[in-house]
Parts: C-alpha cells; sequence; structure tokens
C-alpha cells in the first residue's frame, strides 16, 4: 500500500506503542498481584487511569494548544518510558500507584497532541484509510500482545516484560523525532496558564459547540452509545465465566477471536474506503456494534458467542475508522488539545458512571438481564445517530 509507504514511520510507531501497551498491561496485572496478592489492589489500576484524565484535562488541553504537538509526543513518551522502567525496582503499591498516575498525565498530554498531528500530517481524502489502518495495528497488538506477554513472562520474567514496553515508548519516541515539523518554533514567551485563560479556553469552546450544533449532536450521542457498550466490558470476565461457564482458555480463545475479527474488518475497512462512504462507515458500523455487543450477552452457548464476537471486532473496526475521520475533519486543529481535553473529562466521568451502573444493576437484578438492557439502549442510539447522519443537515460535516 502507497499509504504505508506514506505514513509507514507515523504508523510502525504508533503501532509499535500499541503492541507494548497490551504486553505491559498483562504483566503489571501479575505483578500486582504477586506484590500484594489482593484482586482489589489490581482493579486499582483501571480507576487511576480516569482519575488523572479527569484531574489533569482540566489544564492539558490550553497548554497543548499552545505547545509544539510534536514535542509533547516526543517528550511525553520518553517521560512514560522512564517512569514504566522504574516499576519493578517498587516494592510499595502506593508508590507504584503514583508512577501510574504520573504516566496517566503523561498520556492525556500525547491523545490530543497525536490527534493534531495525524489531522495535520495526513491529507483529508486519506485519513479514512489511514485510520483503518491505524486500527489493524491496534487490533494486531490486541491479538498479539496478550500471547507475546505470555511468552515473555515465561521466558525472562515480569520485569524484563515491563521494561519491554518501556523501549517500545522509546521507540515512538524516536519515530516521530524522524517525522517533520508541522509547527513553527514559537518565540514569544507564552504567558501561565492562569484561571482567567482556562475560562477564555472553555468559552471558545463552548462557541465552537453553539456553532457546530450538527457535528456536536453527532459526536454527544456516538461518546454515550460507545461509552454504554465499553462499560459492558468490565463484566466480560465475570458473564463468560459465570453465566457461560467457559474456563479460562476459552475466556482467552474468546478474546483473540475478537482480535482477530478486528484485524478482519481493519483489512476490508482500508480497502473499500473509496468505495463505502464515511457516513456508511459510522452510522451502520455504529448499529452492527452495538448489535453484536448485545449479541454476545444473549449468548447462549460458544457457537453464539464466538459469532458475536467476531461480528464485534469486525464493524468495530468500520465504525472506529469511520468516527475518527469525522472527528478530525470537524475540530480544528487549533482546538483539538482544548476540545479533546474537555472531551475526556466528559468521557472519563460517564465512563465510571456507567460502569458502577451495570455492576449495581447486575447486583439487583442478573448480568445477563442489566448487560442485554444497556446493549438495546445503545442500540436504540446508534439508531438515532444513523438518522442524524443520513439527515440533510449532517451532509457538510459527514463528507468522505
Amino acid at each position: 500500500m502507497n499509504i504505508l509507504k506514506k505514513y509507514g514511520l507515523l504508523l510502525g510507531g504508533l503501532g509499535f506503542s500499541y503492541l507494548g501497551n497490551w504486553i505491559y498491561l498483562v504483566a503489571l496485572n501479575l505483578f500486582i498481584l504477586n506484590l500484594t496478592g489482593s484482586a482489589f489492589a489490581v482493579a486499582m489500576i483501571y480507576i487511576i487511569g480516569p482519575i488523572a484524565r479527569i484531574m489533569t484535562n482540566l489544564i492539558a488541553g490550553s497548554i497543548i494548544d499552545r505547545s509544539n504537538k510534536r514535542q509533547i509526543m516526543i517528550t511525553t513518551d520518553i517521560v512514560r518510558g522512564l517512569l514504566i522502567f522504574l516499576i519493578p525496582f517498587m516494592d510499595s503499591i502506593w508508590l507504584i500507584y503514583a508512577v501510574l498516575f504520573f504516566s496517566n498525565v503523561a498520556g492525556s498530554f500525547f491523545g490530543p497532541s497525536s490527534t493534531f498531528y495525524i489531522t495535520k500530517y495526513v491529507s483529508q481524502d486519506e485519513r479514512k484509510r489511514f485510520n483503518a489502518i491505524l486500527g489493524i495495528f491496534n487490533s494486531g497488538s490486541f491479538l498479539i500482545g496478550p500471547a507475546l506477554a505470555g511468552v515473555l513472562i515465561i521466558s525472562v520474567g515480569i520485569n524484563l516484560t515491563i521494561w519491554v514496553n518501556s523501549v517500545t515508548f522509546f521507540v515512538c519516541a524516536l519515530a516521530i523525532w524522524f517525522l517533520p515539523k508541522l509547527e513553527k518554533a514559537n518565540k514569544e514567551k507564552r504567558e501561565p496558564i492562569k484561571i482567567k485563560i482556562l475560562k477564555e479556553d472553555f468559552l471558545i469552546i463552548w462557541s465552537f459547540i453553539k456553532n457546530n450544533r450538527v457535528f456536536f449532536n453527532i459526536y454527544i450521542i456516538f461518546q454515550i452509545m460507545i461509552l454504554m457498550v465499553y462499560s459492558l466490558d468490565s463484566q466480560e470476565v465475570t458473564f463468560i465465566k459465570q453465566d457461560l461457564g467457559f474456563s479460562d482458555s476459552l475466556y482467552g480463545l474468546l478474546i483473540s477471536i475478537a482480535g482477530v475479527g478486528s484485524v478482519i474488518g481493519g483489512i476490508v475497512a482500508a480497502t473499500l474506503t473509496k468505495k463505502i462512504s464515511l457516513k456508511r462507515y459510522i452510522g451502520i458500523g455504529s448499529i452492527l456494534t452495538t448489535i453484536f455487543y448485545t449479541a454476545f450477552y444473549a449468548s447462549f452457548n460458544l457457537q453464539t458467542a464466538i459469532i458475536s464476537f467476531i461480528g464485534l471486532g469486525f464493524f468495530m473496526a468500520f465504525c472506529n475508522a469511520g468516527y475518527g475521520t469525522f472527528y478530525q475533519n470537524n475540530v480544528p486543529p487549533e482546538l483539538m488539545g482544548r476540545f479533546g481535553s474537555i472531551a475526556s473529562i466528559f468521557q472519563s466521568v460517564i465512563q465510571i458512571l456507567f460502569t458502577l451502573l451495570l455492576g449495581i444493576f447486575a447486583e439487583v437484578f442478573t448480568l445477563k438481564l442489566s448487560a442485554i438492557s444497556f446493549g438495546i439502549i445503545s442500540i436504540f442510539l446508534s439508531f438515532i445517530l444513523y438518522r442524524i447522519i443520513f439527515s440533510k443537515q449532517s451532509s457538510i460535516v459527514v463528507q468522505g
């Protein structure tokens, strides 16, 4: 593919980092479990991230939009690499949590900066295909990473496996360093970020939202829909083991099958970018993603679970590629840091809320009934999204 040659360095750097993250996640879970013997201590890993994003993103966007995004990406990758490198030397769980917190803080700066860089670096007519290929790298990492982590842990131990992720951050930083500089150096002294500036930035974002109602309507419905189905992930292993009665090995098999579906979906999505419109990528992709999510929690045997996971992985590749392109096409690059950071606060709060609600409903009723109910609501939202996307008023904001 010509696009691989043209953007190979960026795709390779981000893809290598994705792979390292999946290897690291498996190793970190085992490291903390071995250190503490506590399942709650392991669960805290998944709480620290949203808390760090909520606290950091209040000011991160204002800093990002006034700084060189390429430099932010390089710096935050180096910082995360160094922080992760230190974890195996620690025997205090609270010190490890502190390192994870600051690593997530750095990640809060990397995300919006990378979105800005992709938007500026990748031409508009190639974004949909680029995002589909990036999805392949992400899905491939999801498929290969945990298995590779298992091999590494057996071969060289947990500590060296964690250091592998540290190295991937350095490799990603090096790849970004070789990419072109897209922003001119700002030699003017930057004004310190104060309450007044934060207020002004919020008003700028609010003005952008009011002047782009159609974009925001699509954005907000998509986020609520996707965060609702993502909250189901928190009960995935419980449903597989308790409701379906599958073993740990079958659980791993199902996760791998979802990864295979995502990779195949990403390849097909990248191939059909010239033949299928962006509207269909988002609209139909969202409907089928939510349907297969719900179908999985309605599964009654291994066959139906496998079919649901393959369909879920396949159509989510279209959904994510379409939405990523839509976002890049409509949010001005100069606002991406501030809009993305404020949006991340909203996403983190909603994610925590939905996850807690699902857990409570699962206790009061049953996990299957609660999950299917969440799924049905998400399907309803996906049809609303489809209707808005294909309305005349959305033709300007959803192009490609």
